[in-house]
């Protein structure tokens, strides 16, 4: 099976504050950058605008923001580590709904510093090409709905299980 992986990088402007020891330090503004490396699931034909709209959408309420303000952050320390985690589970999901998966996201907040999640190992992609194979439409080889949304409920399983993981990293990430 041939995988149909694409990169796309989006700029956040906006500033927070993040508390160090029990201590809210200085508001500091970032452009931050946020690189996804997705996988397309599905044969069909999607349009790249219509992905960056999604996740354009999802960005736009915290442009030229305090992230601080806004959910989940006024009660989650906005480190970059919770913010690329917050984005990387949001995203997953609006990836999912029109037939996409999160491979990586890599959030810097300065060109020399990046946080990086690789979900390339979450995922059993001899499996993923056994079930596209075994369900696709003989002749247009287009999958229906209820494939795709089998393939999401799947993944989304697995990242649930995986996820109460992640957050317990994070969270020994915030004790340090």
């Amino acid at each position: 099976m041939k995988y149909n992986q694409y990169k796309y990088r989006f700029y956040l402007n906006a500033s927070h504050s993040i508390y160090i020891d029990g201590n809210l330090g200085e508001r500091h503004p970032h452009t931050w950058e946020i690189e996804l490396v997705t996988l397309k699931i599905i044969e069909k034909f999607v349009q790249f605008n219509d992905i960056e709209k999604d996740m354009e959408k999802e960005l736009e309420r915290y442009q030229d923001q305090y992230v601080n303000d806004i959910s989940p952050f006024d009660v989650t320390n906005p480190t970059l580590e919770n913010i690329c985690v917050y984005f990387k589970d949001t995203i997953q999901q609006i990836l999912l709904q029109r037939g996409w998966v999160l491979l990586s996201i890599e959030i810097s907040e300065t060109p020399t510093r990046s946080y990086i999640i690789d979900l390339e190992n979450e995922f059993d992609f001899e499996a993923l090409e056994d079930e596209l194979d075994n369900k696709k439409l003989e002749e247009d080889k287009i999958m229906t709905e209820d494939f795709v949304e089998d393939i999401i409920d799947d993944i989304l399983d697995d990242l649930v299980s995986k996820e109460k993981n992640e957050e317990a990293q994070v969270k020994t990430l915030d004790n340090n």
